[in-house]
């Protein structure tokens, strides 16, 4: 209760500010009807779809959207507010020196300055029409990100191999089948030896893949198709009747993985063979720190492994790579991961910026990042949940080759 009175004040100050630098710039009253009316209908939709009964911490399509315009609205007057509460410091430094120092009769504040909301309005269109592209374009602008790995200790008949590794589906946040098509397509052209899903098949229940049985069907690779499961595919989220249920959506979702024509690892290995030669595919189930579930178990995983393969590790969770994995006797050479999204929000621009708020929560947070001798790819993710959208992290679908040699010769 105390959480939703500290939103409504909030929301209220950031309304009335954001009022304020409309009517600086206009006085059309239509205009004005027109953002209280926003406001009410924004605040309005997201009371209604969260105080709907729910299944847990579920979230509906509608609650995403819901999320997803207040955050826009909220952010376009967050960027105004500095700018209008500067002003008023002004002002009042103004009214008071006009007051006391010139001895003037009455306190007389200066109006607010046409120029200043002027600015202030363009700057905060920048979020908002970022936040709104992100939720209509920007969760289907897919990027492939392609890298090159040098291993001293690759086996030679693997020198060239290449893996795509794509993460976080969500197929329960989909609302467009054309583009879901396109990039599964976009996986295919990529024509790599293997693919390897790092979790996170559905938001909430097994039911959620149904409708794209026949599109993510459609995969291949030379090799095969692998994959582990992400903290969602466990229904840990939903309000079960019984545990029984809650048992049989896992089963559930561990069937569809094979009908689509994964190999799903639970806590297993694998070996890919090639002229004579191997190298160890290791899946764990998820490993997660903050509370996440922990159900990995890297020693069983690699159980049926030799020390000196060239391992392949699938995990989730990233922060299962520098709790567990970097200090493990076994040298993990390559580990993928997923689970961050990039927080589905960020600036990057190659060679010069890489910034999003998931760096506050995870070191490694998107990207591919080395320590001890060991690499790690953290997919940006291929789908999205909460904010139904991505501004500046794009879905990825990750393109890695194995070279043998090191990358100085």
């Amino acid at each position: 209760m105390i959480r939703w009175l500290l939103f409504a004040i909030l929301f209220v100050i950031l309304t009335l500010y954001g009022f304020q630098a409309v009517r600086t710039v206009t006085k059309q009253t239509w205009v004005y009807y027109l953002f209280f009316g926003i406001a009410i209908l924004v605040v309005g939709n997201f009371i209604y779809q969260f105080a709907m009964a729910s299944e847990g911490r579920v979230l509906t399509t509608g609650k995403s959207f819901a999320f997803g315009f207040l955050l826009a609205f909220m952010a376009f007057n967050m960027v105004l507010l500095p700018f209008l509460i500067g002003e008023d410091f002004i002002r009042g430094i103004i009214g008071l020196y006009d007051k006391f120092v010139t001895k003037n009769d009455t306190f007389y504040v200066p109006s607010r300055r046409k120029f200043v909301s002027q600015v202030a309005l363009g700057l905060a269109a920048i979020p908002f029409s970022s936040l709104l592209y992100g939720m209509f374009q920007g969760k289907y602008n897919f990027r492939v990100l392609k890298y090159t790995l040098y291993y001293e200790d690759l086996p030679k008949a693997f020198d060239g191999y290449r893996i795509t590794q794509i993460s976080d589906i969500h197929s329960g946040s989909f609302d467009n089948r054309e583009k879901v098509e396109y990039a599964v397509d976009l996986i295919n052209e990529q024509n790599s030896d293997v693919l390897l899903f790092t979790g996170d098949m559905v938001n909430n229940k097994a039911s959620e893949m149904l409708p794209w049985l026949e599109t993510f069907g459609r995969l291949k690779a030379k090799d095969g198709k692998f994959s582990v499961l992400g903290n969602h595919d466990y229904g840990d989220y939903v309000d079960w009747n019984s545990p029984e249920e809650k048992a049989q959506n896992l089963k559930d979702l561990k069937v569809i993985q094979k009908d689509i024509g994964f190999d799903l690892l639970l806590n297993e290995s694998r070996y890919i063979e090639k002229n004579g030669e191997r190298i160890a595919l290791v899946g764990v189930e998820n490993w997660g720190k903050g509370g996440f579930i922990k159900v990995g178990d890297l020693g069983k995983a690699a159980s049926q492994i030799q020390a000196d393969d060239f391992k392949i590790l699938m995990t989730h969770d990233p922060s299962h790579w520098e709790a567990k994995v970097l200090k493990d006797p076994y040298h993990y050479h390559l580990t993928l991961s997923g689970h961050t999204h990039g927080m589905q929000f960020g600036i990057e621009i190659p060679g010069w910026i890489k910034w999003s708020p998931a760096k506050w929560r995870y070191k490694q947070w998107a990207g591919i990042y080395t320590e001890l001798g060991q690499h790690i790819n953290v997919n940006r993710g291929f789908g999205y949940l909460g904010y139904p959208g991505r501004v500046g992290i794009w879905p990825e679908i990750t393109v890695i080759e194995l070279k043998k040699g090191s990358k100085s010769a």
